[in-house]
């Protein structure tokens, strides 16, 4: 088994690394974080105290592992092949990432992770299962997240019109804190089990709790192996407190140079543990961008030379073994003057260690930015405003309506302050708002095929190419459990390029549990996100811009520009 922890190199910030280092010890943070001091970051304790139970996760977990194993051994002598996993956020990230990175182990089940409302995404994941032989694990901390009960409405009734209502049940598994409304709904329906996890570890930070856990083990992961090394991580902690090895002065050294202006942390992975990269993005983004700050992740983008970055960069490579992924370009860029990190682990099952060391590296981030790491206070805004378009549309049959700016080549465009002859025009003149530090976001509420996977991220290249911006993307409404709260939250540069699409066929969401009835539906819930999320935007004073793709979203986007 790999002892190695991680290993953190620097380069071209060394007197920031100091202070970060005598930040540490003058504060006493590992001291105060470990016995759990809630004012490291705030006065009061509410939504820190009760936030901290992922500092022994790793260690407390063990306990539940019989009965995780216990249950994985019945499921497969059972013929289960398969288990959808419905989720959003904290509670899939994790889960997709191990599936991603590890695979599954011959004999175990198969894992799949739906968090999209596209309609299009919801019957394809539904036309491709065997019903007989899937699980369906129902994954979500407070038990009423919207898009995770339309998708245990619509895929119960499902398996119940197939498999009748006495059986359903059993092909589904509930993951939530104690008291919540799913496990009420996991005792109703006769699930099969509903795992109860510890009330103190919060979405984005429950990797190594029974969020991530369950899933891994139903794939074939050796979890006390995995769980010992990121225990092995924490309790090294301590020992390695104010060292350059610890996840407490990779958190302080990044609030640091955040603080300086350098607040675009731009990753690099090795290949082998790319999939990762979708989890610190949200343990960063959203535990960081609030009160005016943050730290904007930038995953994916490929390496440029000097002059392509502005002076707000900071570059991290998290490489495994041998892997050097991206060192020459990286070597380039310090000489240059931008800040490098380089964070290495043995192998890839090392990634546990690594949850660990990037959750203590935030929290010391947050602490060094004068923020509370653990709280979300702006997601709430987009939530409510979908909700009352929701009402509305159940009482009326129809979204508030919205007159575009104008319309082109089967793009329809909203937002835009001025008229333009086409819609890539009116993208450039959007893009010229663009001040100090700004960046922009692309905000895809468009069914995740390859095809359209690939028109964005070719899009994305040409934004950062032709506006010198970082740009980020994500698809909705996924990313308003991931980089929402930041988007809201941080100091107010970003430019929100939204893009939206008809829906070729829709799927209805069931009233409730069991019944037939329904009053919504996902395309219109996913229209609802978006127009309430653009307007929570705008009302934070963000800058915000929609295309509608009437046909063919691959090619609408590609002319864009």
């Amino acid at each position: 088994m790999s002892t190695q922890r991680a290993t953190i190199r620097t380069a071209n910030c060394r007197a920031t690394a100091d202070e970060a280092i005598r930040a540490l010890a003058a504060g006493r943070f590992t001291e105060r974080i470990l016995r759990k001091d809630h004012t490291l970051w705030k006065p009061e304790p509410q939504e820190i105290a009760d936030r901290l139970g992922w500092l022994d996760s790793a260690a407390t977990m063990r306990r539940h592992l019989p009965a995780i194993g216990g249950f994985v051994d019945g499921v497969r002598a059972d013929g289960y092949a398969f288990a959808l996993l419905m989720g959003m956020g904290g509670s899939s990230l994790a889960p997709e990432v191990f599936r991603k990175v590890f695979g599954r182990r011959a004999g175990f089940l198969d894992l799949a992770v739906i968090d999209s409302t596209d309609p299009a995404e919801v019957l394809s994941r539904a036309a491709a299962l065997d019903l007989e032989r899937t699980l369906f694990i129902v994954s979500t901390k407070s038990g009423g997240t919207v898009e995770t009960f339309s998708f245990l409405k619509y895929f119960y009734n499902l398996a119940a019109a197939k498999l009748g209502a006495a059986e359903a049940g059993r092909h589904f598994v509930a993951i939530t804190d104690p008291g919540s409304s799913l496990a009420a709904i996991a005792a109703a329906h006769r699930f099969r089990h509903c795992f109860l996890n510890d009330p103190t570890i919060g979405g984005r930070y429950s990797a190594l709790s029974l969020f991530g856990l369950v899933p891994a083990a139903l794939i074939g992961i050796d979890l006390e192996g995995f769980l010992a090394r990121a225990a092995a991580a924490a309790e090294a902690a301590p020992a390695e407190a104010g060292q350059e090895q610890s996840g407490a002065f990779l958190g302080a050294l990044l609030g640091e140079l955040a603080a300086q202006g350098r607040d675009k942390l731009t990753f690099l992975f090795s290949p082998a543990i790319a999939p990762f990269g979708d989890w610190v993005e949200q343990l960063i983004a959203e535990s960081t961008g609030k009160e005016g700050t943050g730290i904007l992740p930038v995953l994916g983008e490929p390496l440029g030379p000097p002059s392509a970055y502005g002076a707000d960069r900071v570059f991290v490579a998290v490489r495994v073994g041998a892997d050097r992924t991206g060192e020459e370009g990286l070597r380039v860029l310090a000489r240059a003057g931008h800040p490098v990190v380089e964070v290495g682990m043995a192998e890839p099952f090392d990634l546990g260690a690594q949850c660990f060391l990037w959750e203590m590296a935030t929290a010391a981030a947050g602490w060094r930015l004068g923020i509370n790491p653990f709280d979300q206070p702006d997601v709430e805004a987009a939530k409510v405003l979908a909700r009352r378009m929701i009402a509305a549309y159940r009482e009326t049959g129809t979204l508030p309506p919205e007159r575009p700016a104008g319309e082109a080549q089967g793009i329809a465009v909203y937002g835009s302050a001025e008229r333009c002859a086409t819609p890539a025009a009116a993208l450039a003149a959007f893009l010229t708002q663009a001040g100090p530090g700004a960046y922009a976001a692309v905000q895809a509420y468009l069914h995740p095929s390859p095809e359209t996977g690939a028109a964005l991220e070719a899009f994305r290249a040409r934004l950062r190419e032709r506006s010198g911006l970082p740009v980020t993307l994500g698809y909705g409404p996924r990313f308003l459990h991931s980089t929402g709260q930041l988007h809201k939250g941080d100091r107010g540069a970003g430019l929100f390029i939204q893009l939206t699409a008809d829906d070729p066929a829709d799927a209805a969401i069931p009233d409730e549990i069991g019944c037939p009835e329904s009053s919504l539906t996902f395309g219109v819930l996913k229209a609802a996100q978006a127009s309430g999320d653009g307007q929570a935007l705008r009302d934070k004073g963000r800058r915000v811009i929609r295309f509608h793709l009437r046909t063919d979203p691959a090619g609408a986007i590609d002319r864009l520009g």
